[in-house]
């Protein structure tokens, strides 16, 4: 009954930012490309709404082909007990995690650096196995800080080089 319940959520969900997405690119596409003022083109005001709408369309229909049940969904045995207990504990967890980003990170220090934090944290946080050996721990967080420190240069290199966009 609760698998029903989640599958008829989330198929709504997906309907609802389905629409978003649509939307968002759609008034992407309708903004002013500022070609008068020989502004440079990778850095028009709709280029990155456009390019997070199209991300939010297809992680919409994703959800909406999962919800339908086209894509396999776990059996019962296979979920963990107290999911959602752990779904709600993780939910908090990401919220407080971006609350420290956006609120005591950034502007406080480098954007890339803050970035880094931010992304190494949240990996090692959301991939920590509590039962695994030392050894795959460490490993693990090695790996999440080498892809937080990867995505922190990235980000601020497309954002500010590319882009154009004058970073915090």
């Amino acid at each position: 009954m609760a698998d029903h319940r989640m599958a008829r959520a989330d198929l709504a969900t997906g309907a609802l930012l389905f629409v978003l997405a649509v939307a968002v690119i759609y008034g992407s596409w309708t903004m002013d490309r500022l070609e008068i003022r020989q502004i440079h083109p990778l850095s028009v005001p709709g280029l990155t709404p456009g390019l997070l709408g199209i991300a939010l369309g297809l992680a919409s229909v994703l959800l909406i082909v999962r919800a339908t049940g086209i894509l396999r969904r776990p059996a019962a045995g296979d979920a963990e007990e107290g999911s959602d207990r752990g779904s709600t504990e993780r939910l908090l967890g990401v919220i407080a995690v971006c609350l420290v980003y956006a609120l005591g990170l950034v502007g406080r220090m480098p954007f890339w650096l803050a970035t880094a934090i931010f992304v190494a944290a949240f990996i090692a946080i959301f991939e920590w196995d509590r039962g695994g050996p030392p050894a795959r721990r460490y490993a693990r967080l090695a790996w999440a800080l080498f892809l937080g420190v990867a995505t922190g240069i990235a980000v601020t290199y497309v954002f500010r080089d590319l882009f154009l966009v004058r970073l915090p």
